[in-house]
């Protein structure tokens, strides 16, 4: 076990609770006392449970509630680590703007885990929104987007093959691709709403199964009118807030 962890001592001599709510205790210790850093990873269960000499199950319960808490994230087939510093990513819902260029206005340095970049026929509903003809194809996107290497969005995208013919081109950001075709959105329609996370979808984001998520769908739309985009995304309901700017009314004199 590494070394900036914990010992059975500690676990002995934290008060109150069960078991695994001292060892929660003492992991939020450990990470504000800087022995566990940001992006540090924690050692396997296994390894915690024979260290501190408790059952898995204590471990397990103790890291699923931090996770759920926002303060661990896990990687799935890479373990468990500490929650990026620095708080919650603010994004207004006034601008339209990319994952990418919203990442880099922070300081964070964006980068994406292709799930997957194919080229091929729209679902039904797909067809509808973004009004293909029956014989149409589309360019589909599904990526992990990452901050500063934290997992912090899973998004969806669908473009018309018409505008968008070589899905390769997209390498980072989907909107400096659509730029760079002159078929960059100038306006969207966004619809929010909060929902729980299944458990194929909370293992890439690093969050316990049924945890809260923003559940994103955007419609994109070119100048003349046209879809360009229909993306859903799922964003972190622990690391994102969406804020929105309203002005009052003015009210006519009477």
């Amino acid at each position: 076990m590494s070394e900036f962890l914990l010992t059975p001592e500690q676990l002995a001599d934290e008060e109150g609770g069960p078991l695994y709510t001292r060892l929660q205790a003492l992991i939020r210790s450990a990470i504000s006392n800087g022995k566990l850093p940001a992006n540090g990873a924690l050692p396997p269960e296994r390894d915690m449970a024979t260290s501190l000499g408790v059952s898995r199950v204590t471990v397990r319960k103790a890291i699923q509630g931090l996770v759920a808490e926002g303060v661990l994230r896990q990687r799935h087939g890479s373990g468990t680590f500490v929650s990026r510093s620095g708080g919650r990513v603010e994004q207004p819902l006034s601008r339209l703007s990319s994952f990418t260029e919203d990442m880099k206005s922070r300081g964070l340095m964006p980068t994406a885990s292709w799930l997957e970049r194919s080229f091929g026929m729209p679902t039904s509903a797909e067809a509808m929104i973004l009004g293909l003809a029956p014989t149409e194809r589309v360019a589909r996107f599904h990526r992990l987007r990452m901050a500063d290497n934290e997992p912090m969005a899973l998004e969806r995208a669908v473009v018309p093959g018409r505008i968008l013919p070589d899905p390769s081109i997209v390498q980072n950001s989907l909107y400096d691709a659509l730029d760079s075709l002159g078929m960059r959105p100038v306006r969207a329609v966004q619809r929010l709403n909060a929902e729980n996370v299944g458990s194929a979808d909370a293992a890439l984001l690093g969050m316990a199964s049924g945890s809260a998520v923003l559940a994103i769908e955007r419609i994109s739309y070119l100048p003349d009118g046209r879809v360009v985009e229909f993306t859903r995304s799922l964003y972190r309901g622990d690391a994102y807030d969406f804020v929105a700017e309203l002005n009052l009314a003015e009210v006519s004199p009477r």
